[in-house]
């Protein structure tokens, strides 16, 4: 993933005029018609942007459908959602978005359904419990675009020098944390509850101690018991005994994390499938196991999905479908989660990953997706919730902070917000 980097792709072709374009017997009206696509970039470098990914798909697609062109725009995730808002609260939204969230844009009616946009057998492949959370109020208009799940990393070399095992308790983890901290480790527990995804790693721990962020007739809990319990022993047995490294929690982001994993200066850390090729591009040996708990494994995963939105504004609805289409095949769901290691949000792509002898390190995240726990993407409050996590979830295990008081605080931040919207 790019930091503070934007990159715009201007695919630019000269086509000819056509009446009727050509594939799916799409109309297309009197002239050429350009598609605007703002994507995400899954890239960590230049040489691997999403950018990348895209050329050769419209490139691909282009050929086959004269009279249709795609203006891809590529950004960082620290700049993409910001960039879509700016966008459609100045009237120039985008055809389609491919961000983190959907459903703020759906409650303002911004949105086309997904059965708008896609051919029933495209729609009918998507992953059955991706396609729920991509709801409101039971209408679809999130589309999967790639999902991840997240496992335990943890450096064998490091855990080799120690003497130590992969924890399976809350209690494994610290004592193992503080046994590479005493073999002069840098970051024996990285816990990125920086900005950039401080929701992905609070809610990992948060379904670890038994919680989550709503509860079980999706009411916002944040500040429920089980999460007050959790990030008080956060606090307690890990940062406040020096076992997070040099950089406060609520300043590290992910992809630094990731980045000092892949140099070897981390013990431990959570994970999501691309960590597997940054690491093994430094030659870092490593292992992945399931997210401790408070007394083994934990029962609950997390699962993530970002999302594919398609606007109104333009009244292309013909062809986003033909497009949409086009990138939903399952050649195309394959070549992107095979480039960027994430998870094929289709069953006929996911079928081919798990018959496949080249995606066996994938299997272990591919085996967690049916029994995940996906943010309440839902909600069209989780988009400025989700900001507020990140903003203020650091401080909870900060030295002058409280885990009661800065839950609490984005709780009823969280209630006000909902309540508040239609």
């Amino acid at each position: 993933m790019q930091r503070l980097r934007t990159t715009t792709i201007a695919v630019i072709s000269a086509l000819g005029l056509t009446a009727v374009l050509t594939g799916c017997g799409v109309t297309g009206g009197s002239g050429d018609v350009t598609l605007k696509l703002v994507a995400a970039d899954y890239g960590d470098n230049d040489a691997n942007s999403s950018r990348h990914y895209w050329d050769d798909l419209v490139k691909d697609y282009e050929a086959q459908h004269p009279g249709v062109k795609v203006d891809v725009s590529v950004y960082s995730w620290t700049d993409v959602d910001r960039k879509v808002k700016e966008m459609t609260d100045a009237g120039q939204a985008p055809d389609m978005a491919q961000i983190g969230a959907y459903a703020d844009y759906a409650a303002k009616d911004e949105l086309y359904r997904a059965d708008d946009v896609l051919s029933i057998s495209t729609q009918a492949d998507f992953v059955s419990q991706l396609v729920s959370a991509g709801q409101v109020h039971g209408v679809q208009y999130g589309m999967p675009f790639a999902a991840s799940t997240r496992l335990l990393f943890y450096n064998k070399t490091l855990f080799d020098q120690a003497h130590i095992d992969p924890p399976k308790t809350w209690d494994e983890l610290a004592a193992d944390a503080r046994a590479l901290k005493d073999k002069g480790v840098k970051y024996p527990y990285a816990l990125p509850l920086g900005p950039e995804e401080a929701q992905a790693e609070t809610m990992q721990w948060l379904l670890s101690g038994g919680g989550g962020y709503v509860d079980t007739v999706g009411t916002y809990g944040i500040d429920a018991s089980q999460n007050v319990q959790t990030f008080t022993w956060l606090k307690n047995k890990l940062v406040g005994k020096g076992l997070t490294g040099p950089v406060a929690p609520g300043k590290l982001n992910r992809a630094d994390a990731f980045t000092a994993f892949a140099d070897g200066e981390v013990g431990m850390l959570n994970g999501h499938p691309s960590l597997m090729q940054m690491a093994a591009r430094k030659g870092v040996k490593f292992g992945m196991v399931t997210m401790p708990g408070v007394t083994g494994p934990s029962r609950s995963v997390m699962g993530v999905a970002d999302w594919m939105m398609a606007f109104k504004k333009n009244g292309h609805r013909e062809q986003i479908r033909d497009f949409l289409d086009f990138v939903y095949s399952e050649k195309n769901v394959l070549d992107f989660s095979r480039t960027y290691d994430l998870l094929p949000v289709t069953t006929t792509a996911s079928a081919a990953m798990s018959g496949s002898g080249q995606d066996k390190d994938i299997r272990p995240f591919l085996q967690q997706l049916p029994l995940s726990e996906l943010y309440p993407v839902g909600k069209t409050s989780w988009a400025s919730v989700s900001a507020d996590i990140k903003k203020q979830i650091g401080q909870a295990v900060d030295p002058t902070g409280s885990a009661v008081s800065v839950l609490g605080q984005i709780q009823s931040a969280a209630v006000a917000a909902d309540s508040a919207q239609p």
